[in-house]
């Protein structure tokens, strides 16, 4: 299995003491620079979370493009889009333009979202549950449509006076091996099977909405394993990718240990919280020490069942700590869990 790793940034704004992203301008162009930076350094993926009504990043297509104008190797993703707020075919349109700028490189994770700011905010962007119906369902639905647009399903009648064609007009633009490249954010292991039933990479982060008591990168492998089975059993013919999301923050300068301390404190640990009216476990933070560090990712269950490692990074600090983050976790901390860097092959003499 050949292993990636990518950062994922949140994209926060705050114009606060210390914040090197102060507007939403400074953390898309930030969030730019950050993706050829981690190119150079051979990293495999540049990935953003999506948010509403938040000082985050939010639409995130015109960012994507953007990257993959200044980008030609790194995978450009989602973690996630919450499929809640999408109108499904002019985010089919969107995405494929996207993918084409950037060469088809687009990973795009959806799913329902997460806990949110504004309540029923998907409500204002005009999407309701139907009666019966609860918002997974709808996230469900609108990505089944969003899917079988990006697969050229044809989803409108032609208007006679303008064709004489009777056949059923398909989304455009059209890429055609993005449907490849959908991965569904899965919370819990039923989730999980569910995704690979319908055909859908995997996208697994930091926390899990259910806990049997193990250790979290355990009941995260139990996630993958029954996934990867439940692939199988369907019969899907290509070989599916998932991911995890980790906190990894490698203590190598003076500026690391002013921010981040020695790595000791209660993040080195799981936590076990309420979250959507239910128990779910969070998994620890893996800060220090860099060879500490590597051993610990080695060890770590899901992080050896995953082909890609999602890197959590602090926008806010600005690029070029950023950029110093992903090449100590590069030099000094992928290689232990069987990761090589992505990078051009030497020019022929």
């Amino acid at each position: 299995m050949k292993k990636r790793i990518g950062f994922l940034s949140f994209g926060h704004y705050q114009p606060v003491a210390g914040s090197q992203a102060r507007t939403a301008r400074d953390a898309l162009l930030q969030s730019i620079d950050l993706a050829v930076a981690a190119e150079e350094l051979g990293i495999d993926g540049a990935y953003v979370r999506v948010h509403h009504f938040a000082r985050q990043l939010a639409s995130p297509f015109p960012l994507l493009a953007a990257m993959g104008a200044r980008t030609s190797r790194i995978e450009l993703g989602t973690a996630v889009i919450d499929m809640r707020y999408e109108n499904p075919l002019y985010m089919a349109e969107d995405a494929a333009a996207a993918d084409l700028i950037s060469g088809e490189r687009l990973q795009l994770g959806v799913s329902r979202g997460s806990p949110e700011t504004a309540l029923r905010g998907s409500e204002l962007f005009g999407y309701v549950p139907a009666e019966g119906q609860t918002d997974a369902d709808l996230a469900r639905k609108h990505t089944e449509i969003f899917r079988a647009a990006i697969a050229g399903a044809g989803v409108a009648r032609p208007n006679p006076q303008m064709s004489r064609s009777t056949t059923p007009l398909a989304i455009e633009p059209q890429s055609p091996t993005l449907g490849d490249r959908i991965w569904w954010g899965s919370g819990t292991r039923a989730t999980a099977v569910w995704a690979a039933e319908q055909g859908m990479n995997l996208q697994s982060s930091t926390l899990l909405t259910e806990d049997t008591g193990i250790p979290f990168d355990e009941l995260q492998a139990e996630q993958i394993a029954l996934y990867r089975e439940t692939w199988a059993k369907m019969g899907w013919k290509r070989e599916p990718r998932v991911s995890i999301s980790r906190s990894v923050i490698p203590i190598t300068t003076d500026l690391d240990r002013r921010y981040f301390g020695s790595g000791s404190g209660s993040d080195a640990q799981d936590q076990v919280g309420h979250l959507d009216g239910g128990l779910a476990r969070f998994g620890r933070s893996y800060t220090g020490e860099p060879d500490v560090i590597a051993a610990e990712l080695a060890a770590d269950a899901a992080v050896q069942a995953a082909d890609t490692v999602l890197l959590t990074v602090p926008n806010q600090l600005g690029v070029d700590y950023n950029a110093h983050l992903l090449e100590q976790i590069a030099l000094h901390v992928a290689p232990a869990f069987g990761w090589a860097p992505n990078l051009p092959a030497p020019a022929l003499a």
